[in-house]
């Protein structure tokens, strides 16, 4: 599987929650209440990296943080998708600029 077939996969997701969303609330969540939703992932997933070192306990940590990074990258690829961002260009254009800037500083 590669990204695109990942970054499909998300928004396919996206549409059968935007689907529920109808259903339960009589609209879909905005950009701005899936970045919300995003930042708490954020929040879930750094708890479980604090149990991982171990300076927080959490039953199964390990198990749940597959989970999380999970969700993380779902949401990323699903806000890039609303907000018009070719995530896979901009990721291999921005890995590349810090690889040449990194290689610039350990050369010197």
């Amino acid at each position: 599987m590669n990204f695109s077939d990942l970054q499909q996969a998300a928004i396919q997701l996206n549409d059968l929650y935007e689907q529920m969303e109808v259903k339960r609330w009589g609209r879909v969540w905005t950009t701005q209440e899936l970045a919300l939703g995003f930042m708490g992932d954020v929040g879930d997933l750094a708890k479980l990296i604090q149990a991982h070192v171990g300076v927080r306990t959490i039953e199964d940590h390990q198990g749940k943080l597959g989970h999380e990074l999970s969700d993380c990258l779902w949401s990323i690829m699903v806000l890039a998708n609303k907000c018009g961002v070719d995530l896979e260009a901009e990721f291999l254009r921005n890995t590349r600029e810090i690889s040449e800037y990194v290689k610039s500083e350990l050369a010197k």
